[in-house]
């Protein structure tokens, strides 16, 4: 199925100190301009007194040019409220980069994908590495980069996959399956724009087979987690999760095959959710909108 196109619209993803006529006013700013809204959802988080919104409309008959909406919202409501916001537009092409290893369930479950045009996302580029999934890569029609990784290594190729990925003018980074643990340094070059998937039985069952782990525990059920990565080892905000039970009957192939299964659509969720400008990021924790 083909991903359903919309009109030509902006997005506005909003946070800041919970007041009221915030949303009376980012709406008449819009209404004013002759912009037809076509989404708004908002969340106020009492606790901290914090307010979050996600606002699109169309552009067609909107009076202000693109190019100055960033400008004039900025000098006449965020100000104002003291808010922090992201602007994009509904004809920005999204550029993805994956990094993988060994593992190509994730790999072929994104490929597939936009291949298939349910999401319109560009993939320039795969970087591994291991030359394993090259095959994949060239079945698909994708370059492949090899950059062999050792502790001694490591801080230079990752300086030169930066230089390439800044060259591909990459908008995020999808770790599917890619098991390196990347530096401070490459995160700080991409924050809030690299997506992880793990099983869930971290930090419960760390270690190269969490799934025997689990397996010798008789849990009922397992699981699967996306997140932004941050400096902090699998501590970044949660974007999506799920799970699925499992009983005593399932042996440790069952545990995989259905893990990789959750892998697959969790990762999948969250790059929709991230390229659909749906997530917001404050404090290492993500507000997904609707």
């Amino acid at each position: 199925m083909m991903e359903e196109r919309h009109p030509y619209s902006a997005t506005l993803l909003i946070y800041c100190e919970d007041r009221s006529g915030i949303i009376s006013s980012v709406t008449d700013f819009i209404n004013e301009h002759d912009g037809n809204i076509i989404y708004l959802d908002q969340y106020v988080d009492a606790e901290e007194n914090t307010f979050y919104m996600r606002i699109e409309w169309e552009l067609e008959k909107f009076i202000i040019s693109p190019d100055k909406i960033d400008l004039i919202f900025k000098e006449s409501l965020a100000k104002k409220f003291q808010m922090s916001y992201r602007l994009y537009f509904s004809d920005e092409k999204i550029r993805m980069a994956l990094f993988v290893s060994k593992l190509p369930h994730c790999l072929y479950d994104i490929l597939s994908r936009c291949q298939s045009g349910e999401w319109d996302v560009e993939i320039p580029l795969i970087i591994s590495n291991h030359e394993y999934l090259k095959p994949v890569a060239e079945k698909f029609g994708i370059d492949f980069y090899y950059f062999p990784i050792t502790p001694e290594n490591k801080r230079e190729q990752e300086e030169k996959e930066i230089e390439l990925l800044r060259s591909l003018n990459i908008d995020f980074i999808v770790l599917a399956r890619y098991m390196q643990i990347i530096t401070d340094d490459f995160i700080k070059s991409f924050p809030e724009r690299i997506i992880n998937i793990h099983h869930s039985f971290l930090p419960a069952f760390p270690g190269a087979k969490p799934y025997h782990s689990a397996h010798k525990r008789g849990v009922k059920i397992i699981g699967a987690t996306s997140h932004y990565v941050t400096a902090d080892l699998d501590e970044g905000p949660i974007i999506e999760q799920d799970i699925a039970r499992v009983t005593h009957n399932d042996s440790v192939k069952d545990l995989i095959r259905k893990g990789r299964d959750l892998e697959k659509i969790v990762l999948s969720r969250a790059i929709h959710n991230h390229f659909k400008r749906k997530t917001l990021v404050d404090k290492n924790r993500t507000i997904v909108f609707n």
